[in-house]
């Protein structure tokens, strides 16, 4: 399946680049990135979700020097969601981040994807499981923070569609990012992180905490900062990086891909 577009990111804000232009794979080079300091600047910089997830594995693209786009490989939230890959969850790994700048050629996420499976690979990860978030953002002023996108690139890789992940309601900052599942849950257990979850809040436009029932604080800051979003489910894609994972993935019903849609900027 060809894809007529492909979504890029620069400054927070989504740019959907027209295909036509092919990558010069000289002008690249694809390598691990050892440490999440460097990976974590450009996908907060860059992605709208202003967010890093939980990084088991970190690949980037660079050109002459210069990081151009990051994938980051991570650990879901919920464990179990790798479980719709035909191998155990220790060889299973999400695609939690996939961010390219603007000015990198349209067949760029391809390309860089396919170099990025061959790190995980060597790695020993037989698996990759992805989610393309179809549901469109805004800010509380009406500003288009995220438009959607049904997974195109994913598609084109010839990944296997496992329909939609389970419906869900979202909490929305004033911003049009989303309060994470897992934000709220280091914050109500005082696990490790949840002073920035705090901090993300107060930013917002929460009251800084005043005791130490941070669970109570919760109950009356969300609802007077954030709004809520039925979300009807993400797209779940599947990858064999492991021949017999890829066998067994072939094996499986095969569901029709969501058609493509051209976004409404």
């Amino acid at each position: 399946m060809l894809t007529n577009i492909a979504q890029r990111w620069r400054g927070g804000r989504a740019v959907y680049r027209p295909a036509g232009t092919a990558i010069n794979p000289r002008r690249y080079e694809v390598a691990p990135i050892a440490g999440d300091a460097e990976a974590r600047e450009f996908v907060t910089s860059h992605h709208y979700s202003g967010s890093y997830p939980a990084a088991r594995e970190r690949v980037g693209l660079y050109r002459g020097g210069a990081l151009v786009g990051v994938a980051v490989f991570s650990v879901p939230v919920q464990g179990k969601v790798l479980d719709a890959l035909p191998c155990p969850r220790a060889f299973a790994v999400e695609l939690g981040r996939l961010v390219l700048l603007d000015d990198v050629e349209a067949n760029g996420e391809s390309w860089f994807i396919a170099r990025a499976f061959d790190h995980l690979r060597r790695r020993g990860f037989a698996g990759v499981i992805s989610f393309a978030d179809p549901e469109p953002r805004r800010a509380a002023d009406g500003r288009l923070i995220f438009p959607g996108h049904i997974g195109g690139i994913y598609q084109a890789t010839n990944a296997i569609y496992a329909g939609r992940s389970t419906p869900r309601t979202l909490r929305l900052l004033p911003s049009g990012a989303v309060v994470s599942a897992r934000t709220l849950q280091k914050i109500r257990a005082r696990d490790r992180g949840w002073r920035y979850g705090v901090d993300q809040l107060v930013a917002a436009g929460a009251a800084p905490p005043a005791g130490s029932d941070l669970r109570a604080w919760l109950a009356a800051e969300l609802p007077r900062i954030t709004r809520t979003m039925q979300h009807r489910g993400c797209h779940r894609y599947l990858f064999g990086l492991h021949p017999a994972v890829r066998r067994k993935l072939t094996g499986l019903p095969h569901l029709p891909y969501p058609k493509l849609e051209i976004p409404r900027l």
